[in-house]
């Protein structure tokens, strides 16, 4: 069996697994870090996939910052056991019945699909050939998005910053 076979089968086993103990955690917080542990599973598989600048977005983006957010949430709406709703069984079931449907799509979408990720021949997925598409066909939508994150940086450190006027109101009252 060769290495990437079993990579590929261990990185699923734990991406599968984390992803139950997200919905079977009692605890909100311990589920938000079981999905960080499936958001770093699938990101092993894109790099299984050679795509490693998905892999790095995925980390970056989803495991680092949405993640830690979640996490931020929900330790500060300190929920009780008293204040969380009872679900009832129509709600489970329903919750049933729509995971089924989507497995059963998954199921009938994948089942004639025979494509290995192709197109590694090509580099598709390779961040050098992203940077050189990136900086040759789309420089000037870049450039314009480039000068239109720095307006967005400078307007928010601008409204962020506060006036000498009203702070000094505030105190003397």
């Amino acid at each position: 069996m060769p290495i990437t076979e079993i990579i590929f089968w261990t990185l699923s086993s734990a991406a599968i697994l984390a992803a139950l103990m997200v919905i079977f955690s009692k605890n909100p917080v311990h589920s938000v870090l079981w999905l960080i542990v499936v958001f770093f599973a699938i990101s092993g598989h894109y790099v299984l996939l050679n795509a490693q600048f998905l892999a790095i977005v995925n980390m970056i983006v989803y495991a680092g910052a949405i993640m830690v957010l979640f996490l931020f949430v929900i330790m500060l709406m300190n929920m009780n056991a008293d204040q969380e709703p009872n679900k009832s069984k129509w709600m489970k079931m329903a919750g049933v019945v729509s995971g089924g449907s989507l497995m059963l799509i998954l199921v009938a979408t994948l089942k004639n699909n025979t494509a290995v990720a192709g197109g590694q021949e090509a580099g598709i997925g390779l961040i050098q050939q992203l940077g050189r598409t990136l900086f040759s066909e789309y420089v000037v939508p870049f450039e314009i998005s480039s000068v239109l994150f720095l307006s967005a940086m400078v307007g928010a450190i601008i409204l962020g910053k506060k006036e000498k006027g009203i702070i000094e109101t505030n105190v003397s009252k």
